[in-house]
């Protein structure tokens, strides 16, 4: 059964991404960890990895960052 709280649970973070739209577009992704909980990694292929689990939650271009989600 799931919770009713969980209906109403807002993201923690926002991975920001480059769009493949071209320069100076960026996606926003919900992230459900804090910024802090989650490793970036630059490369020929950017990845964004979750610290406990190690899942990758993004691989591709970079620059990406984590930020704190907007409580608003």
């Amino acid at each position: 059964m799931m919770d009713s709280h969980d209906l109403f649970a807002r993201s923690s973070s926002l991975l920001r991404m480059p769009s493949w739209l071209g320069p100076g577009v960026q996606e926003e992704r919900d992230l459900p960890l804090d910024p802090g909980e989650y490793a970036i990694t630059p490369g020929p292929r950017w990845t964004v990895s979750a610290l406990k689990t190690g899942e990758t939650v993004y691989s591709g271009i970079g620059p990406v960052e984590v930020l704190h989600a907007d409580p608003g």
